[in-house]
């Protein structure tokens, strides 16, 4: 059969790589086109587009890159008509999307979503486009299948994707990531994860670097992003006490003590490698003033969120500041509170169902094409 896979940003690469293996295993004459990036190419995908070109974050960046958010649909379109595939499979990426499931629907394609919109977060209305335009949703997050219940629409929960992801990492260990970027031999690693979008990283990673001359016992490394180039991050090495490990950042994660990470999917994945950590995050003014009032939830990590409490602190737009950065991150090196976030992290896996996502995916996309 014939899969059109669109994902937009590193994360969707990520999953959408593994569920990519996990469909030539389950049907062996896949013929795959998609939206995503290196991983999914690796994988057996024939890229049509690379998230790259397609990462605006933001109100404010969006409307200034509108022409070519809608260059980018009208090409969609297109490539998906010649394509003429058996199943349109969204991997998240909400905005773009839902507005090609939307014409998708009315030319009669098979619409599948691996990876649900956040419309629990916000504009819960969208459940009306997903009702209407998506014929089957699988759901990565354990309180995702009762809210859509709730709107009498079935879902299947499948577990979350970066369990299978970790599972599938071939890892540097500790002593070998220490020598191949020039690490301390001795400390222990604080990991800065400033996120994956350009506008982001030069806004976090200041900040994150600011708290260094008060931790000199510990060795801070920046994980930098596949969707950027190394040599943008060289003016934030000016310190020599700053290490940096280009596009392994799970290896990092797997030997450090703790960690400074920008909100998102990178929250999570430090959970699961028991790494204590901050939660950063501060937006562009406007873009943050309008997310305020239509985001409902009551926690922005994803840790927080499946825990429904706060299990680690979260320094959102003037709470993120030097002072309040330098506490927390003392509170997490040491002490009680570590002790805390640890054991709650247990807790945490247990809620994520397992492995076995991309498996489960793709044997139900197969089955159901």
């Amino acid at each position: 059969m014939k899969y059109y896979i669109i994902a937009g940003e590193a994360s969707g690469d990520l999953h959408g790589s593994n569920l990519i293996k996990a469909l030539f295993k389950k049907d062996t004459d896949a013929q795959i086109r998609c939206w995503g990036g290196d991983l999914m190419q690796k994988a057996g995908g024939e890229l049509a587009k690379h998230y790259k070109s397609m990462a605006f974050m933001g109100f404010l960046e969006v409307l200034k890159n509108i022409h070519t958010i809608f260059k980018n649909i009208r090409f969609c379109k297109d490539d998906i008509t010649k394509f003429n595939p058996d199943v349109i499979i969204f991997i998240d990426f909400s905005g773009f999307n839902l507005r090609i499931a939307k014409w998708a629907k009315t030319m009669k394609f098979k619409t599948n979503y691996y990876i649900s919109p956040q419309i629990w977060a916000s504009r819960e209305s969208r459940i009306h486009k997903i009702k209407r335009d998506i014929d089957k949703m699988y759901v990565i997050l354990p309180f995702e299948k009762e809210f859509y219940s709730k709107h009498n629409y079935p879902t299947k929960f499948v577990g979350h994707p970066l369990l299978d992801a970790i599972e599938n990492t071939e890892f540097i260990d500790e002593k070998e990531i220490r020598s191949k970027y020039n690490l301390h031999p001795d400390k222990p690693i604080i990991a800065l994860l400033p996120g994956s979008r350009r506008q982001e990283v030069q806004k976090m990673l200041s900040l994150m670097l600011s708290v260094t001359v008060d931790f000199p016992d510990y060795q801070f490394v920046i994980a930098g992003a596949p969707s950027l180039d190394d040599d943008f991050y060289m003016h934030f090495l000016k310190q020599n006490t700053v290490g940096f490990v280009s596009n392994e950042t799970y290896s990092l994660l797997k030997c450090s003590h703790a960690a400074l990470v920008t909100s998102g999917t990178a929250t999570l994945e430090t959970a699961l490698f028991n790494v204590p950590q901050v939660v950063c995050y501060k937006g562009n003014w406007i873009s943050y003033q309008i997310a305020k009032r239509i985001i409902t939830l009551n926690f922005i990590s994803l840790v927080n969120l499946i825990m429904d409490k706060e299990v680690v602190r979260e320094l959102i737009q003037d709470q993120l500041n030097i002072k309040n950065l330098t506490l927390e991150l003392q509170e997490i090196v040491e002490g009680e509170k570590r002790n805390q976030i640890l054991s709650d992290y247990e807790i945490l896996q247990e809620k994520l169902g397992g492995p076995g996502a991309s498996k489960k995916t793709a044997a139900s996309i197969v089955e159901n094409a």
